[in-house]
């Protein structure tokens, strides 16, 4: 799939089909993963596969939302900023979450383009998944990514159109300041 098609297939699935996901396409979504920005060039994030179904149960009740059960693989997403901390302070937490942002994204496209669904949970107790999969209490869980083929034959819901969201040189304004409405149009006429 060319890149513009996985960015506006990509869609948070809820409801998946029992079937298994093939083991390369979960490694395949992690290595693009690991090929993002980290800073200080430092790779902090560990990512748990969890396809044991009793553990899916649990970590569903731990995030409140059942749907997560129908899955059937997680991918846990974790992050450890000792690292991090130490190179730029307090300032290194923030570091670690953006990285880790990022990288669930990643994840998420690169299943897209594989045809498989997912879907980014940011929702739980961080006490109970590290009690269920034994994380160590220094690392943090980013994301759990239920992972599997949808069920669901939805479209995905539309999105906000860019100019609602894009501001130019100073707050809530909305439009390119004079001077610049010729490139503008000359960008949206590449749309239609």
């Amino acid at each position: 799939m060319d890149f513009d098609t996985v960015i506006r297939n990509r869609k948070s699935v809820r409801k998946f089909r029992n079937k298994k996901v093939n083991f390369r396409y979960l490694m395949d979504a992690i290595d693009a993963a690991l090929q993002g920005p980290y800073p200080d060039n430092h790779n902090h994030l560990k990512f748990l596969i969890v396809e044991d179904k009793t553990k899916i149960v649990k970590i569903a009740e731990q995030c409140e939302q059942n749907w997560i059960q129908t899955a059937p693989v997680l991918i846990v997403v974790c992050s450890d900023d000792s690292h991090l901390e130490k190179v730029y302070d307090l300032r290194g937490r923030v570091y670690s979450r953006q990285t880790a942002g990022s990288a669930i994204h990643a994840v998420l496209l690169k299943l897209t383009d594989l045809k498989v669904g997912s879907c980014w949970v940011g929702a739980y107790s961080d006490k109970g998944i590290k009690k269920i999969l034994e994380i160590p209490d220094e690392v943090q869980v980013e994301a759990v990514i239920p992972v599997g083929f949808s069920e669901d034959k939805k479209e995905k819901s539309k999105k906000a159109d860019l100019e609602r969201v894009l501001f130019w040189e100073k707050w809530r304004q909305s439009r390119r300041p004079t001077g610049f409405e010729e490139a503008m149009h000359d960008y949206t006429q590449d749309f239609r």
